[in-house]
């Protein structure tokens, strides 16, 4: 048996936006459904794809929630323990801190950084940032 994961990501009218966001900082094919396709009402969101990169993840607009600008929660770090009252963060692991750089300087641009990518007593790189879509990435050096 082969089992997969995929992180299904909930927006709040903004799947797309992010998904294309997505694509931009890890490569890949973002292919999108709408409900319409599947006989629901024209013009209700859908949900996108991101296929065929490193990183995959589904998105979904709630259906009637349009506040782009609501979240899930919030996150921060003090005295070096996260404090946070969301449910999961997105963990993304590179080999090196030169693999991992790009991808953290892509994903922080209107991002809220929670704590900076630096060496950690863990690991060369570890940082982590809530994304301009909701999203907290915790990134790190294996």
């Amino acid at each position: 048996m082969t089992l997969t994961t995929t992180t299904h990501l909930n927006f709040r009218g903004t799947a797309r936006q992010a998904l294309d966001f997505y694509r931009s900082v890890f490569g890949g094919e973002v292919t999108a459904a709408t409900y319409g396709q599947f006989g629901m009402p024209e013009g209700v969101p859908g949900f996108d794809q991101l296929l065929d990169g490193p990183v995959r993840l589904m998105a979904y607009d709630v259906p009637g929630a349009d506040d782009a600008a609501a979240t899930a929660g919030s996150t921060s770090r003090e005295n070096g323990m996260t404090i946070t009252d969301r449910s999961f963060f997105q963990s993304l692991r590179a080999d090196s801190l030169d693999e991992l750089h790009p991808v953290w300087d892509a994903l922080v641009e209107g991002a809220t950084v929670i704590e900076p990518l630096a060496a950690s007593a863990w690991s060369a790189g570890f940082g982590m940032l809530t994304d301009r879509f909701g999203v907290t990435w915790v990134l790190d050096v294996a």
